[in-house]
Order: C-alpha cells, then sequence, then structure tokens
C-alpha cells in the first residue's frame, strides 16, 4: 500500500548552535542529532559567584561574544579580548550550578576562561561545562512522559521556527517605521522554509529527511518570549519594539497570554544522524 501524501512539505533551510548558553550562535550547514539536540549546544554555560546562570537578560554585552568550532576546540571572540580556546574534549574541577530550577553538576573551565568572561562582562563570573553522564530532563508535562534530556538550554533539546515567521513579523516592524530584524534574535536550532508564518505552532511529528534516515522531531511547547529578543546582537543594545509588535498578534493562551515565537522539539527517532540545510521535510496538522 503506497503512503499518503504529507500534509505538510517543508526544507531546512538555516541550522543553529549555541555552544555557550546566551552567547551568539553558529550557524553551521550540518549538525549531529544527539540525545540532548544538535551537538555542543549549550554545553557551556558563565555562572556568577553563587553558581547560578547569568544570561543576556542580565548582562546584553554576551551576545558579543561569538563562538566558532573547530575540529577539536571551540574559539571565543569578543571585542577588544584576545581570543579564548576551549578544548572539546578537556574539563577542569567538578562543580554543581543552576540552571533555572535545576541544580546539575558540571566541570569549571578554570581561571583563565573565568577572567576572559569576567573581564569582558564586568562582574566574577566563572564558565562551566555540562556533565554528560547527568540526564537533565525536560519537562515532561510538556513532553508527555517522553524523557527528552537536554544540556543547559532553558528547556527543551531543540527550537524550530520558520522564515516566514520571521517575515510576518518584519513586515509589522516596519509598518510601524522600524528596522527588520534577524532570526538571531531568537535562537532557533532549525528554521524551515516553505510554510506559512507560524505554521510550526501547529505541526505534529516533523520528520526531516537526514543523512543515513530519517530524523523525527516533535513540537512539545511555544516558546515563550523573554526580552532577549529586543536586544540588538551587534550591538547588545536593547530597545522594545520587537517585544511590542509580538504583543500585538503573538499573545499564546497556552502559556496564558505570554507572546510566543518558535516552537520547542524533542527528539523521537534519529539521534547520531546528521541534519543537513536543505534536506526535505515532511509533516501532518495538530489538531489540540
Amino acid at each position: 500500500m503506497s503512503q499518503a501524501p504529507a500534509e505538510v512539505t517543508a526544507r531546512v533551510a538555516r541550522l543553529f548552535i549555541y555552544p555557550v548558553k546566551s552567547c551568539a550562535g553558529v550557524e553551521v550547514s550540518e549538525a549531529l542529532l544527539t540525545e540532548t539536540g544538535f551537538d555542543l549546544d549549550r554545553a557551556w554555560m558563565a555562572v556568577d559567584a553563587e553558581g547560578d546562570f547569568v544570561s543576556q537578560r542580565q548582562l546584553p554585552r554576551m551576545s558579543l561574544i561569538h563562538p566558532q568550532v573547530k575540529h577539536s576546540e571551540v574559539v571565543l571572540r569578543a571585542p577588544g579580548m584576545l581570543a579564548l580556546h576551549l578544548r572539546i574534549d578537556t574539563v577542569e574541577e567538578p562543580a554543581t550550578v543552576r540552571v533555572w530550577d535545576d541544580v546539575v553538576p558540571a566541570f569549571d573551565m578554570g581561571d583563565l576562561a573565568a577572567q576572559w568572561f569576567s573581564d569582558f562582562l564586568g562582574q566574577k563570573l566563572r564558565l562551566v561545562r555540562f556533565d554528560p553522564e547527568h540526564r537533565r530532563l525536560s519537562n515532561m508535562k510538556w513532553t508527555q512522559g517522553v524523557e527528552a534530556p537536554n544540556q543547559f538550554g532553558d528547556g527543551f533539546p531543540l527550537l524550530v521556527a520558520s522564515e516566514a515567521s520571521l517575515q510576518e513579523l518584519n513586515r509589522r516592524l516596519e509598518a510601524k517605521g522600524h528596522a527588520p530584524v534577524g532570526i538571531e534574535r531568537f535562537r532557533p536550532n532549525i528554521v524551515l522554509s516553505g510554510i506559512e508564518a507560524h505554521d510550526e505552532d501547529r505541526l505534529g511529528d516533523i520528520r526531516i529527511a537526514a543523512s543515513g534516515g530519517d530524523v523525527v522531531l516533535r513540537p512539545v511547547k511555544p516558546c515563550g518570549r523573554c526580552p532577549i529578543p529586543d536586544i540588538d546582537p551587534g550591538t547588545a543594545q536593547s530597545s522594545p519594539e520587537v517585544g511590542d509588535t509580538l504583543r500585538d498578534y503573538r499573545r499564546n493562551e497556552i502559556l496564558g497570554g505570554a507572546i510566543s515565537f518558535a516552537m520547542n522539539a524533542i527528539a523521537i527517532e534519529g539521534i547520531d544522524r546528521v541534519v543537513k540545510t536543505g534536506q526535505p521535510v515532511t509533516s501532518s496538522w495538530r489538531f489540540d
């Protein structure tokens, strides 16, 4: 029996990873899917003297820290700073840190990394690496009982957005006399082309024809937006027009009226497969 045609067809337009939580992303042409999301995504995190994570919410200059992934290291660059080299296969002392409500084991990356972050961001900080032996699970209320680990992400392994959703926001921004913005402000992992604005909100399982077999992702929760999209990633300056514009049309009752943009997703199938830009995507509409 032939398979029924997919209700929704799209393509992987862009891919991003964020090696250090809340620092700039790295656009890639392909990404290895692991149990916790894309390889090296949110593997490192800056913490304060109490071990609590910091982000652009408190320190918008984090947006000016740009990672580059090389074969055996991640290189961080920031204005006025020498490059900081982090070996991917090296950790230092064990540590215990907090990300939102989760207290998790980690590895301190040493005094040089701590001084680099402290100097650039203007307060005493340490840099830590997630302990891969620890399973920090996504909220199973939203995953409907599926165990979906993630590293230092806010709550879920992957974030899926679409080109059309950004185009609709920019249309509204320009109608108000504001400049258009880039998708980088919303920190997605996967950007889809070929669907209408905010169709990602209504998709069932997303099937990507990836290298070596399909990858299946399940959208589980709309992404409620904090003030980070108001921060210009090129200047670290914040202004309210993005959030104000989203408030006009993106209040989400599922989130108690908070604004949403993009969908948090978990991996259902295809661990250790490679997702590449240009790969075809199929899905069906979800009605719930």
